[in-house]
């Protein structure tokens, strides 16, 4: 971030809208998706890099910019009142998927309770690890810096993680109806693991990366929480261009669950490999 001439990190003008500045990264390309294994693998080395550089400062005395963003058990409690409450009698409709979410009421506080008790830190991190919010040296392929910070605050290593997992693991779109084309893809799932801990090194503690799995379980069965909550009130926080669309995205998240549980073993020996 480049301060302005009085020093501020940033500049309000005359009608009292505030501007930053940060330097501009010369020759560099956003992705929208994984194109290949490499660029999977470097965009886990930019977000590994992201929490060894920030492992010492003081997580807690940032400011939270989204409440409880990734406070599991509190999304299971929304999701049951939206259940309740039924405004537009759409749980009828959707009893499978709201007995798949039931059925893990106790996975939701695995990490929030770790936390809690002092055995997981609190952590710097970045809350929107998607492929897109990393620049790529556009002759090299190689993952330069990581942007779009305005949702860094305090949090869990195995969060991020997590997320650019749910999100990048897996071949289909977000709101693919067909299930049969959505799957969990192990190989990349080890070769985000790879770069994610060669680059954090050892910043992180034995018990954090032994929970990079449940990171990648969690965030996306909150994820498919967040979508059926939202289908259940009338898809009124993600934008949506079609009918039905939120419970579609909430299927493919309950999918790749599955799919994890079925290889968590595997999972975790995959961390353990690298650890």
């Amino acid at each position: 971030m480049i301060p302005t001439r009085a020093g501020s990190a940033y500049f309000r003008d005359g009608e009292n809208r505030c501007w930053r500045v940060y330097a501009f990264v010369e020759d560099t390309v956003c992705l929208q998706q994984v194109q290949t294994p490499e660029d999977f693998y470097q965009s886990a080395v930019a977000f590994g890099n992201f929490q060894k550089q920030l492992a010492g400062y003081p997580a807690a005395t940032l400011h939270e910019t989204i409440p409880h963003f990734h406070d599991t058990p509190r999304r299971f409690e929304n999701f049951e009142k939206a259940v309740e409450a039924d405004s537009l009698g759409r749980a009828a409709g959707v009893e499978q998927e709201i007995a798949f979410v039931r059925a893990r009421q106790r996975d939701c506080a695995v990490m929030t309770d770790l936390l809690a008790a002092g055995k997981l830190p609190l952590r710097v991190t970045h809350n929107d690890t998607k492929l897109n919010n990393i620049l790529f040296d556009r002759t090299t392929g190689e993952g330069l810096c990581v942007i779009d910070l305005d949702t860094v605050m305090p949090g869990l290593a195995a969060n991020d993680f997590g997320d650019s997992i749910r999100f990048g693991a897996n071949h289909s779109a977000e709101d693919e109806p067909d299930l049969s084309l959505v799957n969990f893809d192990r190989e990349l799932f080890e070769i985000y693991v790879k770069g994610f801990l060669q680059a954090a090194g050892d910043a992180f503690t034995p018990l954090e990366k032994e929970t990079l799995p449940w990171g990648a379980r969690l965030m996306t069965l909150e994820c498919g929480m967040r979508f059926l909550t939202d289908y259940l009130e009338g898809d009124h926080y993600f934008h949506t261009a079609r009918p039905g669309q939120n419970l579609d995205r909430a299927r493919t998240q309950f999918k790749l669950v599955q799919d994890m549980e079925a290889c968590w073993d595997e999972m975790e020996a995959i961390v353990a490999r690298y650890s």
